[in-house]
């Protein structure tokens, strides 16, 4: 039976990646065994669940409709062996999916204290300051910030930050230090993924907006504050990103009494199946943080 449901689990991910090798890889196997496995799983169930070619893997008709029935499967048998242990212990591997500076800022300094409640728990980290496809990576809980997209997936909203403005002392010191908002048309601007396009600020009840282009775009948040603390220029983002740069005075708050908004946080669980009771706990535990 053992066997049975890790060739079952097996299946999930390479029809979800579309791939023996990155299956096999994200399950410690290699390409040959993960492929002989799911060959005898067709043999067992008695039909073909994929078509090969040198060029693609794909499901077939019957594989489809396996996976439709499978997938909920394999959660409802999780989710009853949590009922069943009456412990709230979780066990088993947690695939986290977030953004590299949430993940050295937001989840990391928070991972201790969760795991040691957990000690059978494995979390794998899914880094990437791309928005990953829950499904395909076989994503059990996204953190994101910020605007999220359309999507099938099930949202939680865990909390939120202020959005700040931050620069280097040397540079403030070489540029001067903004006043008032329209100041920062004079300004080198660092664009990173939360401080590109239209800024709006607010301070006693009126707005100012300003278009302002990046002198140098980043596209990762962490690297919008290298620069940054490089002097490079301003840049916008999250308090939560920035907290620790502006305590050791690598970074100051700029525009201080002007308000530039929040950042929400939210939890993203993948559709069509019930959140692993893992996954439920972590944006618990991550929400608690938040609030406290």
């Amino acid at each position: 039976m053992s066997e049975r449901l890790s060739a079952l689990r097996l299946f999930v991910r390479v029809a979800r990646t579309g791939s023996f090798s990155r299956a096999g890889r994200e399950l410690g196997l290699s390409q040959p065994s993960a492929s002989r496995i799911i060959a005898a799983l067709e043999r067992q169930v008695g039909a073909a669940l994929f078509t090969r070619s040198t060029r693609a893997l794909a499901l077939t008709e019957a594989g489809a409709e396996y996976l439709a029935r499978v997938e909920p499967a394999l959660a409802a048998l999780e989710e009853a062996e949590h009922a069943a242990r009456g412990t709230g212990e979780l066990r088993g591997v947690l695939r986290v999916a977030a953004s590299s500076s949430f993940t050295v800022h937001g989840l990391i300094p928070r991972l201790d204290e969760f795991l040691k409640g957990h000690p059978k728990l494995r979390i794998v980290l899914l880094v990437n300051d791309q928005r990953q496809a829950l499904i395909t990576e076989g994503v059990d809980v996204a953190f994101r910030l910020g605007a999220l997209a359309d999507s099938n997936a099930t949202a939680r909203r865990l909390g939120s930050f202020p959005r700040v403005l931050v620069a280097s002392p040397a540079y403030l010191r070489r540029a001067g230090r903004p006043k008032v908002p329209a100041d920062l048309n004079a300004h080198a601007i660092v664009a990173g993924p939360l401080g590109s396009g239209r800024w709006t600020f607010e301070k006693d009840r009126r707005q100012v907006s300003l278009q302002l282009e990046g002198r140098i775009v980043v596209s990762t948040n962490e690297g919008a504050l290298a620069a940054a603390a490089a002097s490079l220029g301003i840049v916008s983002t999250g308090l939560i990103a920035a907290r620790n740069a502006l305590a050791n005075g690598a970074l100051v708050s700029v525009l201080p009494d002007w308000q530039m908004g929040s950042v929400d946080v939210h939890a993203l669980f993948p559709s069509g199946r019930a959140a692993k009771p893992a996954a439920r706990a972590l944006a618990d535990h991550v929400a608690g943080e938040f609030a406290a």
